[in-house]
């Protein structure tokens, strides 16, 4: 023990961070040095453990230990933010004590877990901890009952193709939005063509999906350029895939990929300098790098075929985007190993949704630019 203690602090702290929790607990009382490297902040060898138990995968079990780690002085307060957001809400609620945290911490964690239009639910004379607490538990019996007395009305936003969005609201009781969607496919005449479903990008505790269609138009007017910007952060490609945008053919009038109106441009430069990954809210680990490409075989917003993107088609019509709670059920496959397309919203556990409004689309995709937003129905027109 004398030799391993006299390593750099560094060193140590990072050997620790290889432990499971069990063994890092033991090891962190068996001296006073190695006491006071696992207390340091700075150091914080807890961090990865506590993040590997987060990211078990299929409803794994948390290590034991963890539900009482906020009761030990020498694991630092800050290391429970990360845990209230991305625990899963039945541990939080049922299983976990809670530690002692300050007002702006449990800030903090409702921001990174929740979609800023939920902060409506803080009233006035209220804590952070109290509305966090209180939010949880309302998703958690959301996503694993068929109750929506909290929410009478489910809101949801649609990109219509001349550059206009409507936030517009349905019963949450009847909520189901294929059928909406169908009937926006009826009203701009595209009844006859199928739903395209598109998982967006999947936080803690819901997801956001996005349903539209697909075709190879006649011309650029029915295209609808927002879709792809939203679903297709310019600049931004699938890492594991390369699709040139000349190989995909000319539409029926002849216009070419490189001058259709939805064709993204060509930044030049570091990426990063233009685009941030998403912090508040966090997304779940299967989209961590959201808006770029997460190689977990899930991030599946670029759907190729034949070295086609989308098998050369675009999107047009009115896209609809919607929030989905993701429940205990939620993710088993059905038809396919990798859940999308009529997967994200056709089998158990996937008919449960909340409400998506503006700051959570500005939240979600802050690039996009929308030249109208509309309450309720309207084209934008007058």
């Amino acid at each position: 023990m004398g030799g391993f203690e006299s390593l750099p602090v560094e060193l140590i702290a990072e050997i620790l961070g290889e432990l499971n929790l069990t063994s890092l607990v033991l090891v962190s009382y068996l001296s006073r040095r190695l006491h006071t490297i696992a207390s340091d902040s700075s150091l914080n060898p807890w961090r990865r453990p506590i993040l590997r138990n987060m990211h078990h995968t299929g409803g794994a079990p948390y290590e034991p230990c963890l539900k009482t780690l906020s009761v030990r002085h020498t694991v630092p307060r800050h290391n429970w933010v990360e845990i209230l957001s991305l625990a899963r809400a039945e541990w939080l609620l049922f299983e976990a004590t809670l530690p002692r945290l300050k007002e702006w911490e449990w800030e903090e964690c409702f921001k990174r877990r929740f979609l800023p239009s939920w902060r409506k639910w803080k009233k006035e004379d209220g804590t952070w901890q109290g509305t966090f607490l209180k939010i949880l538990h309302r998703v958690w019996h959301r996503a694993n009952t068929s109750c929506t007395s909290d929410e009478a009305w489910t809101r949801y936003i649609v990109l219509r193709r001349n550059g206009v969005a409507n936030e517009l609201q349905s019963a949450s009781r009847n909520f189901e939005p294929v059928v909406i969607f169908d009937d926006l496919k009826l009203q701009n005449n595209l009844d006859h063509l199928p739903t395209r479903v598109r998982l967006v990008v999947e936080l803690i505790d819901i997801r956001i999906i996005a349903l539209g269609v697909l075709n190879k138009p006649r011309g650029p007017t029915s295209v609808n350029s927002n879709a792809r910007l939203f679903l297709h952060p310019p600049g931004i490609e699938n890492e594991m895939a390369e699709v040139a945008p000349a190989t995909i053919p000319p539409d029926d009038n002849g216009m070419a990929a490189a001058d259709r109106v939805d064709h993204p441009p060509q930044f030049i430069g570091d990426i990063h300098q233009i685009y941030r990954n998403m912090t508040h809210p966090l997304p779940a680990r299967c989209h961590a790098n959201y808006p770029f490409f997460t190689p977990s075989g899930e991030d599946k917003r670029w759907m190729i075929k034949d070295d086609l993107e989308e098998e050369g088609m675009q999107w047009v019509g009115p896209l609809m985007i919607t929030a989905q709670l993701v429940g205990p059920r939620t993710k088993e496959p059905t038809t396919s190993d990798t859940l999308q397309d009529w997967d994200l919203v056709d089998g158990a556990g996937r008919s449960q949704y909340a409400s998506l409004t503006w700051p959570d689309l500005a939240a979600i995709a802050p690039w996009l630019e929308i030249l109208k937003k509309i309450d309720g129905p309207g084209l934008g027109n007058e």
